[in-house]
């Protein structure tokens, strides 16, 4: 596995930081939500940190007594965000909670409340980095995951525990989390996908023609920057379709109207998991993808661009979805954005009643065969 240097390679185990009360802190979303920072060595920037977000259930104690208890009180999510973004998205996490789950947001090293000053935002060479990240957030969780090193694990048998793991994943971290679970099977109970970013905005042989030549790049100057070609008018559409009965403001610090500079070494690492997906994943869990219907060029401003999606081409997505695993669900939401969740108010109840469904169906499913395996 490649690492950035200085950064020593972790294992980790649940006690490690599971973290007290004290530990956990009020987070910048207020309300329910609360923040946990895992510290993971240094590198040439210095400091390296991600940053845990969790929400839990909310209910009385005379509700848990008369109602008995959630369809979802055995699950844990972990959420990653995608690309110059961070977690920001309340209802997301009460869609989870209010069904019984424990929900945790994980903004990655460099990314968000992670992001420490001097260091090159979001800055990796291998996704397989992130692997130190989602280490400690599953071990503050209570998840003990051997380390792959490179290598899959296989088996038929789950490890035995009593809770579920579902990766909810977005874009980037819809690839990141696909990877993951591929090189980690059998610790992800299910993974739901928003928009994950799982092949290039261009055909296959183009990516292949390119991707040498990003290599011999990412080699030699991995800090050398692509040219920018974000207009800024994913952020306008977002702004225009947002729902006002479900309101989010990110931090523009963190989430910036144009999208942060694109890294020979970053986008060398991006390329070559798009080929790992192109060659065929064996994901052993059941996974949900939820696209938009279409895709817009965002060459110009149109209203067009706020019921597509304008930053990847949603056919090819479509395709390289079928090629996580053996159980793949595709739902294409029409009039929907990029972040489904942040669409248009009947894109987005529509992506909600999606969700609840194949959560629905996944449950009824799995409760069953839990019954007959040990957890």
């Amino acid at each position: 596995m490649r690492r950035l240097r200085g950064v020593a390679p972790l294992r980790l185990k649940p006690q490690h930081y599971a973290g007290t009360m004290a530990d956990w802190m009020p987070d910048v979303l207020g309300d329910e939500f609360e923040q946990l920072t895992l510290p993971l060595g240094q590198d040439d920037e210095g400091e390296v940190v991600a940053t845990l977000v969790r929400a839990l259930p909310q209910r009385s104690f005379w509700k848990r007594l008369l109602e008995g208890p959630l369809p979802l009180a055995d699950v844990d999510v972990l959420y990653v965000h995608g690309w110059s973004d961070y977690f920001f998205q309340k209802r997301l996490a009460r869609f989870w909670t209010s069904r019984g789950a424990h929900f945790y947001a994980l903004d990655l090293r460099k990314y968000g409340r992670s992001l420490r000053e001097g260091q090159t935002h979001g800055f990796v060479t291998s996704l397989t980095t992130y692997d130190e990240d989602i280490a400690a957030a599953l071990a503050a969780i209570g998840i003990e995951v051997p380390p792959s090193d490179g290598v899959e694990t296989t088996g038929d048998a789950r490890p035995a525990r009593a809770r579920r793991l579902v990766l909810l994943g977005h874009s980037t971290g819809g690839l990141t989390l696909s990877l993951w679970a591929d090189r980690h099977r059998g610790v992800a109970d299910a993974l739901v996908l928003n928009s994950p970013w799982l092949e290039l905005q261009v055909p296959r042989f183009a990516r292949e023609t390119i991707a040498p030549f990003v290599g011999l790049q990412a080699r030699r100057r991995p800090l050398d920057r692509a040219p920018q070609i974000d207009l800024g008018f994913y952020t306008r559409a977002q702004a225009e379709a947002a729902d006002p009965l479900d309101p989010v403001e990110p931090d523009r610090h963190w989430r910036p109207e144009v999208s942060w500079d694109v890294h020979a070494g970053w986008l060398h690492a991006i390329l070559t998991g798009h080929a790992t997906v192109d060659a065929g994943l064996a994901i052993d869990a059941p996974v949900c993808v939820l696209l938009s219907a279409r895709s817009t060029l965002p060459t110009a401003w149109s209203d067009e661009l706020t019921r597509t999606d304008s930053v990847l081409t949603v056919d090819n997505i479509a395709r390289a979805a079928l090629k996580l695993g053996s159980s793949v669900t595709i739902e294409r939401i029409p009039g929907a954005l990029h972040d489904i969740f942040l669409s248009r108010h009947d894109a987005r109840e529509d992506a909600y009643r999606r969700l609840d469904r194949w959560v629905a169906g996944w449950n009824a499913v799995e409760t069953r065969e839990i019954k007959g395996r040990p957890r």
